[in-house]
């Protein structure tokens, strides 16, 4: 593992790993000690996940020791984006950490928040965000004191090749929102096209942020977001308000 830092942004580090298998070992330990921290000061720990490959990241905390350790209890668990499709289908990332995390670990369903998946896409980001506002008035999810956006304290996101996070691509105006705090969005460039998104100021509010990216596809974009060359990438715009820290694997990493 090596770690770099890039410029002078104190709150950003850059953590490269030979191999994947190592990256998903300190990710789960990452995860599991701000749970443990954020568990015994306030009582909650609030998780927002993307889909895509960063759900395959986050195995390790469904084995021993963190699958026993860990107060799963007191987590609540959120999604970045949504696609509006039933919570079976293959393109739900409801389905995706479902299958492969939520169903794995004891965290009580009340505190999984999905979509509203039988409302459109406009009236599914309304009811996400009312749902968000109601969790801030009972104190489960904080809100940052210089932003007055909601503060979760960890999102952990993925990155596609092309640079987006979230559902927030490449040219489109969502990327530039910066009053709501759930949007939807309706001619997504990669399929399906209906989907709800959290914007910029909520991802950038939140306390840390991991930005999880592996395979040699993503390389140009990891360079792009990191060295702010050429067309900076949204992943180039991801920020957190106490630390962000980019997860790479070698090959992610190769353009550095």
């Amino acid at each position: 593992m090596a770690t770099t830092d890039i410029g002078k942004e104190e709150k950003k580090r850059v953590e490269i790993y030979d191999l994947e298998e190592n990256l998903a070992i300190d990710l789960a330990k990452f995860t599991a000690n701000l749970s443990d921290k954020f568990c015994k000061e306030r009582g909650a720990f609030t998780v927002v996940v993307s889909g895509g490959s960063l759900i395959k990241s986050l195995r390790k905390l469904v084995e021993s020791p963190y699958v026993d350790s860990i107060d799963w209890a007191r987590w609540h668990f959120f999604w970045v984006d949504e696609r509006v499709v039933p919570k079976n289908h293959d393109d739900s990332n409801y389905k995706l950490a479902y299958d492969s995390f939520l169903s794995k670990v004891p965290i009580p369903p009340g505190n999984v928040y999905a979509i509203n998946e039988s409302l459109s896409a406009e009236a599914a980001a309304d009811d996400y965000e009312t749902c968000l506002k109601h969790l801030v008035k009972t104190n489960i999810l904080r809100v940052s004191e210089s932003t007055g956006f909601p503060k979760f304290d960890l999102m952990l996101l993925g990155m596609g090749p092309d640079g987006h996070v979230a559902s927030l691509f490449p040219g489109h105006g969502l990327c530039n929102e910066s009053k709501k705090w759930v949007v939807s969005i309706s001619d997504s460039p990669k399929p399906p096209s209906e989907r709800i998104t959290f914007t910029f100021p909520v991802i950038n509010s939140s306390a840390h942020v991991a930005l999880v990216v592996c395979g040699s596809g993503k390389a140009e974009a990891v360079q792009a977001a990191l060295k702010k060359t050429g067309n900076v990438p949204p992943a180039g715009s991801v920020s957190a308000e106490d630390e962000l820290v980019w997860f790479l694997d070698k090959p992610a990493s190769s353009k550095l």
